[in-house]
């Protein structure tokens, strides 16, 4: 983006609830890195002001915003193009702004992508995806898993016909990977490699879970359990797996990543994932530092 050496630049979170968010912490932290004088400010808008919210996004010197729920689904029909990414998932979480107009993407999919294999998973040795939940979350869980990672794909959520919903939107029975809306009780989680936690439960509730750890008994030993939730840092269904003898982790990885690739689509810059990791968790002191 081009712009006169006196505009400051300025990146957005739309969202609602926004206080919570952590997002400020990593995107400055990543303006710094890059030598680039911006700001990041989180904004609590709420559903019916996102229209005029966005709108603010095409003046001088604003590079974009995320979104987040409740804003994800509903942007799609109040920007200017959707990525292909965007339009295929039927969700926004970046807005890029380039001469006036707006631009939806979804940096979500390749985020839980990277934060997945950097968690270990094979996506090579094939097996069944579970996504709980059936919002923007879920949408991009479920286009990771059929689209990037060529699996089949089974969607729980607690109103079944939202399951169905997205079983219905990636339809296509000439399709190798399908994906299908189950209860629990359909999955068939002995052949399940990868459990991913795409809705809200949980989130600031250590004792709640989005599925009764009897489901995760019946996993093979080598599955991978991924929350996106990220507070508390281990959440009950991780504790669960754990206890099962299985792999967890939280959703840090993939907010880390999917802010750096939206940094980036804002910016050109390149900032290492480090760095926005390093802004969510505090490091340790080195011997001699002072508090």
């Amino acid at each position: 983006m081009s712009l006169p050496d006196a505009t400051p630049l300025r990146a957005f979170l739309f969202a609602d609830p926004a206080a919570h968010s952590l997002s400020p912490a990593m995107h400055g932290a990543a303006f710094q890195a890059a030598g680039l004088a911006g700001t990041y400010e989180a904004r609590r808008v709420p559903a019916a002001d996102l229209p005029a919210a966005l709108e603010t996004l095409r003046q001088p010197g604003v590079l974009g915003a995320n979104l987040s729920l409740p804003h994800k689904e509903t942007a799609l029909g109040l920007l200017d193009d959707l990525t292909p990414a965007a339009r295929a998932i039927g969700a926004v979480n970046t807005v890029v702004h380039r001469e006036g107009q707006l631009t939806g993407d979804n940096t979500d999919a390749p985020g839980l992508w990277q934060a997945l294999s950097e968690e270990g998973y094979a996506w090579e040795q094939g097996g069944n995806v579970v996504v709980l939940g059936a919002g923007g979350a879920a949408r991009a869980a479920v286009y990771t898993a059929l689209i990037l990672g060529e699996q089949n794909v089974w969607v729980v959520n607690r109103t079944f016909g939202r399951a169905q919903a997205i079983a219905q939107a990636w339809a296509n029975p000439d399709a190798e990977f399908q994906v299908v809306a189950a209860e629990a009780q359909a999955v068939p989680w002995p052949e399940v490699s990868l459990v991913i936690n795409a809705s809200s439960a949980g989130l600031n509730a250590p004792t709640e879970t989005p599925l009764d750890a009897a489901w995760l008994a019946q996993l093979p030993a080598h599955a991978l359990v991924y929350d996106m939730v990220y507070k508390p840092l281990e959440t009950c269904l991780m504790r669960d797996a754990r206890a099962l003898g299985l792999r967890a982790a939280n959703g840090l990885g993939m907010l880390a990543h999917q802010a750096r690739l939206a940094f980036t689509a804002w910016t050109s810059a390149e900032v290492p994932a480090q760095v926005f990791l390093d802004a969510l968790v505090p490091q340790p002191a080195a011997p001699g530092d002072q508090a």
